[in-house]
């Protein structure tokens, strides 16, 4: 099987929309409804800000990846959201995209990424600790939610060092 990344446009919105509504309880953490809508999708996937796209599993949608090459707070990248549909977790699919995510940054020669994890996403936090993001600062959203944020440092592929 062949994992891929299509980008999401405003004719697929819909299939994002329907991944990111079988993860409710995360839904709750990041916004307090436990359903989104095509309007809520629009505004965080087709944004000139951030690039999104579609984790594919050969041709079949399983999850979306969201993330702004340099935040202009602090020049870094920052991944938004990485998210499987909750059919497929479980499986590794998670740490395989952000796997793929991570070599394409490493190829536009980018040497760190950051996130932010809702203080109350415990399942969150020790996935991306588990793959090598370190905590780094606490901050608030708008509204007063609490976020730690985590960065990784990128390392190009170890088999290009070898002679």
């Amino acid at each position: 099987m062949s994992m891929h990344f299509e980008e999401i446009r405003k004719e697929t919105l819909y299939i994002a929309l329907e991944i990111v509504n079988s993860n409710q309880a995360y839904n709750v953490l990041e916004n307090g409804k436990p359903v989104r809508n095509l309007t809520d999708m629009e505004q965080e996937f087709l944004n000139p800000k951030t690039e999104s796209k579609f984790i594919k599993l050969d041709d079949t949608y399983i999850g979306v990846l969201d993330y702004l090459e340099e935040n202009p707070k602090d020049r870094f990248p920052w991944l938004g959201l990485l998210m499987i549909h909750a059919d497929y977790q479980g499986f590794g699919f998670g740490e395989q995209a952000y796997a793929l995510f991570e070599k394409e940054l490493v190829k536009r020669g980018l040497h760190t990424v950051r996130i932010g994890v809702i203080k109350e996403n415990q399942k969150a936090k020790q996935f991306w600790k588990k793959i090598g993001f370190t905590y780094y600062t606490t901050t608030k959203l708008e509204n007063g939610t609490g976020v730690f944020c985590y960065q990784k440092q990128l390392i190009a592929d170890q088999d290009s060092f070898l002679c």
